[in-house]
Parts: C-alpha cells; sequence; structure tokens
C-alpha cells in the first residue's frame, strides 16, 4: 500500500499504531501495544525505503506524538495517547 502525501503518510502511521496487531502480524512474543513497532514493519507495510519511514517517524517523535521504546538493538515506535489527546485539545480550542 503506498500512501502519499506525507500528512497521510503520517496519519496512517498513527492510526496503525492505534492497533498494532490489527496491522502488523508478529511472530515474536511480546506485545506490540506495549513494544511498539520497528521502522522496518512500518516501512515494509508502506511500501516506502526504511529511511523514508524513519524520516516521519523522526517527525512524529519529536512532535512528541510517538513514544521510542528500545528492544535489544533495535527501536520500537508506540503512540503516546496521553500528547495526542493533549494536542487534540489545543485543536478544539482553536490555538
Amino acid at each position: 500500500m503506498t500512501v502519499t502525501p506525507s500528512g497521510r503518510m503520517r496519519q496512517t502511521i498513527l492510526e496503525w499504531l492505534k492497533d498494532p496487531a490489527a496491522y502488523f502480524p508478529d511472530t515474536r512474543r511480546h506485545d506490540l501495544g506495549e513494544t511498539g513497532v520497528t521502522a522496518r514493519a512500518i516501512a515494509a507495510k508502506l511500501g516506502v525505503p526504511r529511511r523514508t519511514a524513519l524520516a516521519h517517524l523522526d517527525f512524529l517523535t519529536r512532535l512528541g506524538v510517538l513514544r521510542i521504546h528500545r528492544v535489544r538493538c533495535s527501536v520500537h515506535y508506540r503512540r503516546d495517547e496521553v500528547r495526542i489527546a493533549e494536542v487534540a485539545r489545543m485543536f478544539e480550542k482553536g490555538w
């Protein structure tokens, strides 16, 4: 699945990470909701190079809507629901 433009791609990533088990079949024995999803898995699902996925993930992490979780030598990404709710409230109030 190819998603463009980049804003839609970021929105898609956030949507997928809301329920990662539904979108990323996991062969390991850990909870994707707890540990998160790797950039490689997200890139494969988006159909883009890993660097492209990392650019979007880094942007979302800098915004504070994603958190990183290190598992051994890999980085996993998951949503920060508290921060997402804060941002949503800011937009509801009209800044």
